[in-house]
């Protein structure tokens, strides 16, 4: 089995990259963000350390945290944002290496991919085989941004702006999986890297 980091800019790809995957061989994929979520619900790993942190008028009637109201309390006061994040990715990472194991165990899929903004950043490259910068040109992913989300030029400013540059997603990543074209092309571009003919 082997274990891939996805990683790559907002309106790179990736979740549609990942889907077409899913399509075409035995794998598992994890998405972090999806992960962290699930580890901030009621009697979840996260959930009591956040609610310490950031105070109960995060929380709805039924006590599970709102995304909006913890992340405007984030926004008031900037030093919040690096304890939350290191209450949420220390667990996340412990969760993937623990289905990691599992997946190893049971023997059941060709690969293990694992999606993430902050793969780099958080160093995952240390438990995976192989980091795909998932790559699209930056016109492209502002379109896309702009017609599958609405977002505003200057919201894809700010965003890309706080995220690795093109030169750092590249020198931190192994593979780099160019997503500009057609789905097709790129699956092409993952059957040659993983001599791979399922991914045609």
């Amino acid at each position: 089995m082997k274990i891939i980091g996805i990683t790559g800019g907002v309106g790179s790809g990736k979740s549609r990259v990942l889907n077409e995957i899913s399509n075409r061989c035995k794998c598992i994929i994890l998405f972090a963000d999806e992960i962290a979520k699930d580890l901030e619900k009621p009697g979840e790993k996260c959930y009591k350390d956040i609610v310490d942190l950031l105070g109960k008028e995060i929380l709805d009637e039924d006590g599970r945290i709102v995304n909006k109201l913890m992340a405007s309390k984030i926004y008031e006061d900037n030093s919040l944002l690096e304890k939350v994040n290191n209450i949420i990715h220390p667990a996340v990472r412990t969760y993937i290496i623990e289905e990691i194991a599992k997946a190893r165990h049971e023997g059941l899929v060709d690969y293990f991919f694992i999606e993430a903004a902050l793969l780099i950043e958080c160093g995952y490259n240390e438990v995976v085989d192989e980091m795909w910068y998932i790559f699209a040109r930056e016109d492209i992913r502002r379109k896309r941004l702009k017609e599958s989300r609405g977002y505003t030029e200057e919201k894809i400013d700010s965003i890309m702006k706080s995220q690795l540059s093109e030169n750092e997603f590249k020198t931190s990543s192994d593979i780099l999986i160019d997503n500009s074209d057609s789905i097709e092309e790129t699956m092409l571009q993952i059957a040659k890297v993983t001599k791979d003919s399922s991914f045609c």
